[in-house]
């Protein structure tokens, strides 16, 4: 091909497409602006919702990190020794704290009594509590604090921690591998997809919204990742860690630490359930003003020619409320997890504390445990917590992960075939036969339609808006699949051909001058990047190209900026026949491809199309008859069919459509003929 496929249309009959409102409006023809979308003003309507299906969706994210499960093995394995550490820290200070508080036990008793005989001393007094204490602990009479054993002991835990946090660091540097490894093949899933869509999925689809899923939504996927999974992997690890030692140390205050899980599970999952369908609701609404604001902009001259921008800016208004109503939604209600959780820790620190208080005072604990225990606790919340505070990224993250899928999962084009059945020997020859299509089922637009193009012939297509002339050959690229019949070139079906190799024999030029940022030269050579400089030249000067080239100061390095505005509409339109005249296919396609060039200019291109059109089979759709007089056949196409065919002189003379076609074109001023 020599062009990128064309704009998706309208069907040629008006009718609207499936997921289009009820009354469709019309179409701004903004420059550059790809056809299918309503005015931004009035592009008021959302995709369809519905509910988050957020378990399978979940469950396909993370099949997506297999390709990754080595590493994901060491993450989990090193996620396990950091934890460790970090979950043993405590247990150890509290072995420091005895030593500090039987250093201070041990030095209040005479040197000259035995640990025993201090405790039945303190019952002989009515001292029981003090007693238990004492029998409890490991206090040396008249010995203070044993300061190198709490040296050693705090040596310990430094070096514990100190190990957490590198392998904490080494496994967050893995993961962040592993995660944006997995978005980049996601995206490189994404972009295959998208060249494997069907024309028809385009016409539906808003391209705002398109770009917000190939964007934002897959940046949210990865944030949503990086950031849940090493936290959710830690916090899990650590609440089994705690949970043990807790039972080690106290199976009655594990109990009592327990009970904060049924009623974080409850208050995390009532609150969830009331955030996602607002985070549903937040990403479809960013789509949708993503989709207005591209379509503000790409049409903003015709939006200042018919002064809406003040509708814009209401449309505009309108849909970012919905948007921040969506959004303030979603992060409240999602928010709230985080203060419910930390009251709910609250109380139990609160009744751990009171209960090892009261322990430790009947010496069934040591004041070292009950610290560690504490510890514990505030370890054991403090993940539920971060857990709780996560969902609101991690319901983010599965409902923009959910709208990939469904672009991942529409329907695809037909299976290529294998191999092609066409001869090496292009001749040109293109035959319908009883070919049927509709955009919607229930609404035909062409029906039993048969033709030939021989050889070398032109074929010119006019007709009023409507008529089909586009569709006739977008079906011939295959933009389309057909609903009945079949098209052949040299004999062969062109569904017995790959896409590729059957648009390789086509050059398209089309209405809609579309070029690529870059020089003029790679627009140019775009179809055939291995033409050499000269025929690239040859090129531009059979198409008038080379004459205006010559003038801008870079010549053919010449940077057309993204809105192509540092050159004119004519001159976009040349290089995009020069870019048809250097691939030299064997069946050309002229969609108004002079509307943008002025009158001399014209005449001086028609000469060039001659000379391209020469030797090869040409289809030429065009509003202006006088570009069209030497064409071989020229079909009069209404409502999908071919109502009359022939030469300019035949069809003339016949005195049907195509004269009043003519006539209507080179009629008298239009004063003069409703005066008539």
């Amino acid at each position: 091909m020599t062009n990128q496929p064309p704009a998706p249309r309208q069907p040629a009959n008006g009718s609207r497409p499936h997921n289009a409102p009820a009354t469709m409006p019309a179409r701004l023809p903004a420059a550059g602006r790809r056809a299918g979308h309503g005015p931004p003003w009035m592009s008021m309507g959302l995709p369809t919702e519905k509910s988050l299906n957020f378990g399978p969706s979940a469950r396909r994210m993370l099949r997506r990190l297999m390709p990754e499960r080595a590493l994901v093995a060491c993450v989990v394995g090193l996620a396990v020794i950091s934890v460790s550490f970090s979950v043993i820290g405590p247990k150890i200070l509290g072995h420091a704290t005895n030593l500090v508080f039987d250093g201070v036990l041990g030095k209040r008793l005479p040197s000259d009594v035995t640990l025993q005989q201090a405790v039945d001393a303190a019952r002989a007094r009515g001292q029981n509590n003090y007693a238990d204490v004492l029998s409890t602990s490991h206090a040396k009479p008249g010995h203070g604090i044993d300061f190198t054993a709490l040296g050693h002991t705090l040596e310990l835990v430094i070096l514990l921690y100190i190990a957490a946090s590198l392998f904490a660091w080494l496994q967050g540097f893995l993961l962040t591998g592993i995660v944006q490894r997995t978005v980049q093949r996601l995206r490189d899933d994404v972009e295959a997809k998208l060249n494997r869509l069907p024309l028809r999925y385009f016409d539906q689809q808003p391209r705002g919204e398109l770009l917000s899923r190939v964007t934002n939504d897959i940046d949210n996927v990865a944030q949503s990742l990086q950031q849940t999974m090493s936290q959710l992997l830690t916090s899990l690890l650590t609440v089994l860690g705690v949970i043990t030692m807790m039972f080690v140390i106290s199976p009655l205050l594990a109990v009592i630490a327990l009970v904060v899980v049924p009623i974080s599970i409850f208050v995390t999952k009532f609150i969830t359930k009331r955030s996602q369908r607002q985070f549903i609701a937040q990403w479809t609404h960013t789509g949708a003003l993503n989709g207005q604001i591209e379509e503000a902009f790409t049409g903003h001259e015709i939006v200042t020619v018919f002064g809406r921008r003040r509708e814009i800016e209401a449309a505009f208004a309108a849909k970012n409320d919905e948007l921040f109503n969506a959004s303030f939604g979603a992060q409240f209600v999602s928010g709230i997890i985080m203060p419910a959780m930390m009251f709910v820790g609250n109380v139990s620190y609160v009744l751990i504390a009171v209960v090892g208080g009261l322990r430790v005072a009947s010496g069934a604990i040591s004041l070292g445990d009950v610290q560690a225990f504490i510890q514990y606790s505030r370890q054991f919340t403090q993940p539920l917590t971060q857990v709780a505070s996560m969902a609101n990224l991690l319901q983010s993250g599965v409902a923009s992960a959910e709208r990939v899928f469904d672009l991942l999962d529409a329907d695809e084009e037909s299976v290529e075939p294998e191999r092609s059945q066409r001869d090496d020997v292009a001749r040109g020859r293109v035959e319908f036969e009883h070919v049927s299509f509709r955009y919607e089922p229930a609404e035909p637009l062409i029906d039993d339609l048969s033709l030939v193009a021989e050889p070398g012939h032109t074929i010119a297509i006019v007709g009023p808006t409507g008529a089909g002339k586009t569709t006739l050959v977008n079906l011939i690229m295959r933009f389309y699949e057909l609903d009945g019949g079949r098209i052949t070139l040299d004999g062969v079906d062109i569904t017995s051909m790959r896409r590729d190799e059957l648009r390789s024999l086509v050059g398209m030029v089309l209405q809609d001058a579309w070029l690529f940022g870059g020089t003029i030269r790679d627009n140019i050579m775009y179809g055939r990047p291995d033409a050499t400089e000269e025929e690239m030249i040859a090129a531009a000067k059979a198409t008038f190209v080379d004459r205006f080239v010559r003038g801008l100061p870079d010549g053919y390095d010449t940077i057309i900026d993204e809105e192509n505005s540092n050159i004119s509409a004519g001159q976009r339109q040349l290089i995009t026949i020069a870019r048809a005249f250097l691939v030299d296919p064997s069946l050309l396609i002229l969609d108004e491809a002079t509307s943008s060039v002025d009158t001399r200019t014209e005449a001086l291109v028609q000469h060039a199309m001659a000379a391209l059109r020469s030797n090869r089979t040409s289809f030429v759709i065009a509003h202006r008859l006088s570009t069209i007089r030497d064409a071989d056949t020229i079909l009069v196409m209404e409502n999908g069919r071919i109502v009359e065919q022939g030469t300019h002189h035949e069809l003339l003379e016949r005195e049907g459509a195509y004269h009043a076609l003519y006539n209507a074109q080179f009629a008298e001023p239009l004063d003069e003929a409703v005066a008539s």
